[in-house]
């Protein structure tokens, strides 16, 4: 079995979705693509950052009711939704990096934690609303860096600010999910958590890919930590096609079965190395493209060595499986990064056609022959 969009799209046609941080990286994709299927969204996030972003460059404040709110309160989060009543909400909204955390642990808390409460508490008193996506992230296990991919009734933890915030992030969802929605006919919610994501648009300060873009955008070198961690690399499109899954299900009559927690991670040949990735990046933007150096520098925080996930409950349950390989999900985000760069493209086009060309199989890329090594 395998994710059936049409179904999808016909799920969402016409149905009111509240997205919160639809102004970040994944939710300017999530927004593009629930405005293709014909949903009706408000998003309510932060501005975009300074600089280049998807939000941007995709014009999706056009595609959607675009809202200004800080989810830390409550008074400006009710004010930004009171008149919204959705189908379906999905939570997106985040402090979403880790060494950022180190910086700002006190505000990433107060965004991941207490921002995933406001939330969810305007949320259950929405009439008409009937199910709950809240997105967290691999970081929510408590990391052994044992070879073994993690598993949804694995323990929560987190040894830094953002992965502690995201373990507290599924304990608020499920304190709610038993205090307030626990009856039959009742909203439902689920969470939702991805390993590394990647894909065109993401400018995210100290994420890999947008580090090794800038660099080659502005002709210098970059310094890549860590070269050995091994990560659950995949394109955005990937666990954005779960959450609308796992978003159509919460719609559904069966809801209840699928109010619990779903890994979305690839397939064990994309656990690779970061050099592995920068690598791989490197060769498929080709000529000009950053060189890299690896290394620490003096006063890094502890980022964990391994981290992989195991998404078997998703592939068995739903039919959800990845569609890309690793080379093929570096080929398509080289090709959009460089479309961006020659400043010709309409880089919403674009980016619609990366996603039907996604949820049409095409994304096949002719790739050269020298393939990304898995890493042992």
């Amino acid at each position: 079995m395998v994710t059936d969009f049409q179904m999808i799209a016909e799920a969402f046609r016409g149905k009111r979705v509240l997205v919160t941080g639809h102004t970040g990286f994944k939710g300017s994709w999530l927004c593009l693509w629930l405005s293709e299927m014909g949903a009706e969204v408000t998003g309510v996030a932060l501005p975009p950052p300074e600089g280049p972003s998807l939000f941007e460059s995709a014009r999706i404040a056009d595609l959607v009711d675009h809202r200004i709110a800080d989810i830390r309160s409550a008074d400006e989060f009710e004010r930004a939704t009171e008149d919204c009543d959705a189908d379906l909400v999905i939570h997106m909204a985040a402090q979403s990096l880790v060494r950022p955390s180190y910086e700002d642990p006190v505000g990433t808390i107060a965004t991941n934690v207490t921002g995933t409460a406001v939330v969810l508490d305007r949320a259950r008193r929405m009439p008409n609303l009937k199910g709950i996506v809240v997105v967290t992230s691999d970081k929510c296990y408590e990391n052994h860096e044992w070879p073994w991919p993690y598993r949804e009734d694995d323990q929560l933890g987190g040894a830094d600010p953002y992965s502690a915030s995201k373990g507290c992030t599924e304990i608020i969802a499920s304190a709610f999910r038993q205090s307030y929605f626990s009856a039959a006919g009742d909203v439902k919610v689920a969470t939702v958590r991805a390993g590394n994501v990647f894909g065109g648009g993401d400018w995210a300060v100290d994420r890999l890919i947008p580090d090794i873009i800038r660099a080659t955008l502005g002709g210098e070198s970059v310094t890549i930590r860590n070269p050995a961690s091994v990560r659950p690399w995949q394109h955005v499109l990937e666990p954005l096609s779960g959450y609308l899954q796992v978003g159509v299900l919460l719609m559904s009559d069966d809801a209840e079965k699928y109010a619990e927690a779903w890994n979305f991670g690839p397939s064990a040949d994309a656990f690779m190395k970061v050099d592995t990735i920068a690598r791989g990046l490197q060769r498929h933007w080709g000529e000009g493209a950053a060189e890299i150096e690896f290394g620490k520098r003096e006063g890094d925080p502890h980022e964990a060595g391994m981290l992989t996930l195991d998404s078997s409950k998703a592939r068995q349950r739903l039919g959800w499986t990845p569609r890309l390989s690793t080379e093929q999900a570096i080929a398509i985000t080289a090709k959009w990064y460089r479309a961006f760069a020659d400043g010709d493209a309409d880089m919403r086009e674009f980016t619609r056609q990366q996603i039907r060309e996604y949820e049409g199989g095409d994304a096949v890329l002719q790739t050269q022959e020298e393939k990304l090594t898995v890493c042992a």
